[in-house]
């Protein structure tokens, strides 16, 4: 679970085309210079854990109010995180990230041209803040503050005549010491974008086994992209470490993304919210989602029979087919190629592969209880099942009741559970307290 608070909102310094917040925009739903640093910080002890400021720009923060942010965090946690574009760090920010052990996140897509869809106003300004964030990569790493980057894949940066542009500029972030970065497909949240911007499915696909072919062959583990992390771990059963995107997620409680707003408000991943409403966070996750895809033909936007399914789960709601989180995501053929070039790659060295595990259908069946009564179940969990060694039933009353304590999913506006609705939830679900 990441924690996020949000100063300033969506605001930002850079206008974007492909942001995923721009319905927010759209809407009205922001703000800027509203915030208090009193309520914030009393939302985040509530949560009780280190937290990420994420935005819009963060860094549009008044510097006083970051640091008191990042020491007190720095004080309660031992450190903090931040992501940003990077283009308005100066010498104090790096003072700050040193003295209170902030990690640094760069979203940035590419050198020059293949960074013009992070819009500044101008074809000048853009170029020029572009160079700010190359050169923030550089100064991060010279004063050895942990950072890591986020790349968004289009077509400025991922059709082919960019590829060995694209290569030479990993070859010298690895060069500079960056170790890695999160690849980002394109999403497409107005129809406008995915025209202008968003690769085709079999663009997409090509890029990605590009890049794979890319770190395999050439980077060795010396710079790495977690998506096929991700991968490899799903289909070698371990999800534990995995990517929210690749579990399952309820759009109106987004459980890897607890968000705390200007106000100290609990808030969500800003992925689903197409219609430009934050919604209020519920008080209980609900797979309504998954279980819907799992029984629904892939032809009508569900995965039945997809043998991918329990590494994929549909994938991100914000993903979705048609702008709509109830459909598996519009990326679907990226990870079907990818799972089955990883399930080819397993056989030819002899091993097993998850997608064809003789015991498939029961981890699904597993899978889909756990889903019924609104707890996931990690596939490492549903292994120990099998195996007698996990005790399922009594995990998902101890999850159901944790919920309650407000433990494992936070309540909308921090309130306790009363003993009332404690019932009504072991009611809804069919369990005796």
């Amino acid at each position: 679970m990441t924690i996020e608070l949000e100063p300033v909102g969506v605001v930002c310094n850079l206008s974007c085309p492909y942001c995923y917040e721009h319905p927010m925009r759209d809407a009205g739903n922001f703000r800027h210079k509203t915030y208090s640093v009193e309520k914030m910080l009393a939302g985040l002890e509530k949560e009780g854990g280190s937290f990420v400021l994420f935005g819009g720009e963060p860094l549009l923060t008044d510097i006083d109010d970051l640091e008191t942010i990042f020491k007190w965090g720095f004080e309660k946690y031992g450190g903090n995180g931040i992501q940003t574009n990077g283009t308005l760090i100066t010498d104090r920010h790096i003072e700050m990230f040193k003295n209170y052990k902030v990690h640094v996140g760069i979203s940035v897509d590419g050198p020059d041209d293949m960074n013009d869809t992070r819009w500044a106003g101008s074809l000048e300004k853009t170029r020029e803040l572009t160079k700010k964030s190359m050169t923030a990569i550089k100064r991060l790493l010279d004063e050895k503050i942990s950072m890591g980057m986020i790349i968004t894949i289009h077509k400025k940066n991922g059709l082919p005549k960019y590829r060995e542009r694209f290569r030479n500029w990993i070859r010298e972030l690895r060069s500079w010491g960056v170790d890695g970065a999160r690849l980002h497909p394109l999403e497409i949240d107005h129809n406008a974008v995915g025209e202008t911007l968003a690769l085709t499915p079999e663009q997409n696909v090509e890029f990605l086994l590009d890049m794979w072919e890319f770190e395999l062959t050439e980077l060795k583990g010396r710079f790495t992209f977690d998506l096929f992390r991700d991968i490899d771990g799903m289909m070698k059963i371990n999800d534990d470490s995995a990517t929210c995107t690749f579990r399952p997620c309820d759009p109106y409680t987004t459980h890897a993304v607890q968000g705390i707003d200007s106000q100290g408000n609990q808030s969500n991943c800003g992925r689903g919210n197409k219609d430009g409403i934050n919604w209020i966070k519920a008080q209980y996750d609900g797979y309504e989602r998954q279980l819907a895809l799992y029984h629904t033909p892939e032809e009508h936007g569900g995965c039945q029979g997809c043998r991918f399914f329990l590494m994929c789960k549909g994938h991100c709601p914000g993903t979705g087919i048609d702008m709509d989180w109830r459909n598996k995501t519009d990326t679907c053929l990226n990870w079907k190629t990818l799972f089955s070039m990883y399930e080819k790659l397993m056989l030819k060295k002899g091993q097993q592969p998850f997608s064809l595990h003789p015991d498939l259908k029961k981890y699904e069946e597993v899978m889909l209880h756990g889903f019924s009564k609104g707890v996931e179940l990690r596939l490492t969990q549903i292994t120990r099942h099998l195996e007698g060694k996990f005790d399922m039933e009594r995990y998902i009353i101890n999850q159901l009741n944790r919920m309650k304590l407000g433990h494992v999913v936070p309540h909308a506006d921090h309130t306790d559970a009363t003993g009332k609705y404690r019932q009504e939830f072991f009611e809804k679900f069919g369990l005796e307290l």
